[in-house]
């Protein structure tokens, strides 16, 4: 028997007041940060941090309604604390970050490997007058009339999997290939548009130009046909804006059946190619 125990952690936060996801030098605020320093307070651990992994390492300022995440604790702490872990936490960590749920993962559980999909939520009105005041830290204003049905023809030729470098800030040695599963726009009854983005995962700043493209399509800016052909050349476009973080919220994290955790952990460490081309 392992001397561990990997808990997996359900939470959620108000993006507004970290500088992301990963804890950082220099003493910035981010989320990964605070639950740690948390965890370690609550479990009375002294100088030991107990480093989490989370299934997507959110931006600057981006919100998140079902993140995941898992820590592995010595399976004596656990024992000792995870009966009444869950409201320790709630009384040690700020208003802005919650942890739902505590229980230990089934094996092969890999917060970020195991994951099939990550769906986010991006929240965006055209209305005159503004932002709803009460909304304004999670719905972006876009000061020009919008055409939602010009943004879902344009999403439609984004769909599959493809190398998505024309939308992602190049990390070295990290592919850009991606599987989009799903890029839906509804308009509300109260205005706000929310797109709706799913894939198996996400590079950097990729869902932010996205929806940056599709604004320029839906304001009439460019046509429903030139997120497809950015997507195709390959390379960045200057006119493809990553727009502002707070209008994005990680809704939700997919996993497949308990027996299939460590076998899609294996498969997600793989490095990607597009498949090739044959010829005669």
């Amino acid at each position: 028997m392992s001397d561990e125990v990997r808990v997996r952690l359900d939470l959620s936060y108000d993006g507004a007041g970290f500088s992301g996801w990963a804890r950082q030098a220099g003493g910035r605020r981010t989320v990964q940060g605070e639950i740690e320093d948390a965890l370690r307070t609550v479990t009375r651990s002294g100088g030991t941090t107990y480093e989490l992994t989370v299934a997507g390492r959110t931006d600057a300022g981006v919100h998140a309604r079902g993140q995941v995440a898992h820590v592995d604790l010595p399976r004596e702490v656990w024992a000792e604390h995870h009966t009444k872990l869950l409201k320790r936490l709630a009384g040690r960590l700020p208003r802005d970050v919650r942890v739902w749920a505590l229980r230990e993962a089934p094996p092969g559980f890999d917060a970020r490997f195991s994951a099939i999909w990550r769906r986010y939520a991006y929240r965006v009105t055209d209305n005159p007058g503004g932002v709803d005041p009460l909304l304004r830290g999670h719905v972006l204003w876009h000061d020009w009339p919008l055409d939602v049905d010009a943004m879902r023809t344009a999403a439609r030729g984004l769909l599959g999997e493809h190398d998505f470098a024309a939308y992602c800030k190049k990390r070295e040695g990290a592919t850009t290939i991606r599987t989009l599963q799903e890029l839906s726009l509804e308009r509300g009854g109260d205005g706000i548009i929310t797109a709706t983005v799913r894939a198996d995962a996400f590079c950097h700043n990729m869902v932010r130009s996205l929806i940056g493209a599709l604004l320029f399509v839906g304001d009439g800016h460019r046509p429903p046909d030139w997120p497809g052909k950015v997507l195709a050349a390959g390379v960045r476009d200057s006119a493809v804006h990553v727009v502002r973080p707070h209008g994005l919220t990680l809704e939700e994290v997919g996993y497949p059946a308990d027996e299939q955790l460590a076998a899609r952990s294996r498969e997600a460490r793989n490095k990607r190619t597009l498949p090739t081309a044959r010829c005669c």
